[in-house]
């Protein structure tokens, strides 16, 4: 069995408890291949830099980052750089042999780039250009295959390979929930999105409202009913993920006490394949 953990960036998540979890399940015989992401390194390397972050929502209601170019070189300090190269050391600090990657290194998520996305602004929807970000259409499974069958674990973040109109790359963003989604359908893998919530809440302010387990159509149209903010975007991923090959997709709590395994025991929103409707 292949697991494929997203690690969140949130300043409220605290990776040692996964890394440690991730040496758990490797010792028990699994392949795991973590993906992360990484808000507050890039919004305090922002920060340092002066630069104010810019924040949109899609007419889908997700709020993200906007990535200029500006902003695109950050990414690429922080992510590649301080964050992967962090969880790396921690994860060889566990007796884990990770090997670091983004998603340009031999191609491993690659699809077009997106120069412009659709935004909601004071109501109305508007065309922003200027964009660096891309949607992933192709994963190096083979890439990670291999590293995996050599006893490496695979530690990936963005950016991704943008394909331009004329079919040069650029370096580009992806979001990172959809990112570990895109890889856990290609190995036909698990997907654990770890986070700083227990799961999805019926209602947001009310963790006893935790959607334990979404089976059939109609408790996955309660779950994106339900879900709110942030958690519209792992929803989103979930979905893509199961689509894509994944058997289940669990949203769990990052600082749980062994959070991974916690969340495939079911400590978490567990979401089966079987519960899509039909595209």
């Amino acid at each position: 069995m292949t697991v494929v953990v997203k690690v969140g960036g949130a300043k409220a998540v605290d990776p040692a408890g996964a890394l440690a979890d991730v040496a758990a399940l490797i010792e028990e015989g699994e392949d795991v291949v973590v993906v992360h992401g990484g808000s507050t390194a890039v919004d305090d390397a922002l920060e340092a830099m002066g630069i104010d972050p810019e924040y949109v929502e899609t007419p889908g209601g997700v709020v993200g980052r906007f990535t200029d170019e500006e902003t695109m070189d950050v990414f690429k300090m922080a992510m590649p750089g301080l964050v992967n190269t962090d969880l790396v050391v921690g994860l060889q600090n566990q007796g884990v042999d990770a090997v670091g990657l983004s998603g340009v290194d031999g191609g491993l998520l690659t699809g077009p780039r997106k120069s412009a996305v659709r935004v909601v602004e004071g109501g109305t929807k508007k065309i922003k250009r200027g964009d660096h970000s891309g949607t992933i259409e192709s994963v190096n499974a083979e890439l990670l295959e291999t590293l995996l069958e050599a006893g490496h674990t695979p530690t990936v973040s963005v950016p991704m390979l943008g394909v331009e109109d004329d079919g040069s790359y650029t370096a580009v963003n992806s979001d990172a929930d959809r990112s570990a989604a895109a890889v856990a359908g290609a190995l036909d893998a698990d997907l654990v999105l770890l986070t700083d919530t227990t799961g999805v809440y019926r209602d947001p302010e009310d963790p006893g409202t935790r959607i334990e387990r979404v089976s059939t159509p109609a408790e996955y149209d309660e779950l994106t009913d339900a879900a709110e903010g942030f958690m519209k975007r792992k929803v989103m991923a979930a979905e893509e993920a199961l689509r894509g090959g994944a058997p289940t997709v669990v949203v769990g709590d990052a600082n749980a006490a062994n959070p991974i395994r916690s969340a495939l025991d079911g400590d978490g929103t567990t979401i089966e394949r079987d519960a899509l409707p039909e595209s």
